[in-house]
């Protein structure tokens, strides 16, 4: 089986901690690699022609801006993304969880330029891609462990995926309605 076969498979209970089957559930398909391809386009689509204003809203007190999720997504693709390439290398070292609201109050994510955080998802995406592309067919169902719960590669290019679909719904639903 090819490698882009493997990756059309849909990740089984069992590949990844029941929390995150709200986000796997969302990506339509049994295509990960189209999918994530598919995602950047429609997310650009979504952005372009946004303001600063755009970029600064909150929907309510307490929550982050636009920016703030934008930076988050990116954020957590990057870090999704590492897991996923230290298991399908084999490394078994148990990756560490982090905190994501941490990440995003000591960020740069409210001063930047919202076309700056575009630009980014836009690198993120391509590397994320690149990556899950450039696997082997034996990669994409290496098990390791990351925050605590086992996952497979698969799941986690699922899991990208859907949390940016999660949060694209929110920006759609929230933000920009």
């Amino acid at each position: 089986m090819h490698s882009t076969a493997i990756a059309s498979l849909r990740p089984q209970p069992g590949e990844y901690a029941p929390f995150y089957d709200s986000y796997v559930s969302l990506v339509p398909g049994n295509n990960v690699l189209a999918a994530l391809d598919e995602q950047r386009r429609q997310m650009l689509l979504l952005l372009s022609g946004r303001t600063e204003a755009d970029g600064d809203l909150r929907y309510a007190p307490g929550k982050w801006s636009l920016k703030e999720v934008l930076g988050h997504i990116n954020d957590g693709e990057r870090i999704l993304s590492y897991r996923a390439l230290r298991i399908a290398r084999c490394d078994a070292t148990p990756i560490e969880g982090y905190e994501q609201d941490d990440y995003v109050r000591n960020s740069p994510f409210r001063q930047r330029p919202l076309s700056d955080l575009i630009e980014d998802y836009i690198a993120v995406r391509r590397a994320t891609v690149s990556l899950f592309r450039n696997l082997d067919e034996a990669a994409w169902t290496r098990r390791g462990v990351a925050n605590k719960n086992e996952v497979t590669v698969r799941a986690l290019a699922y899991i990208i995926a859907g949390h940016e679909l999660h949060h694209r719904r929110m920006i759609e639903e929230k933000y920009l309605k």
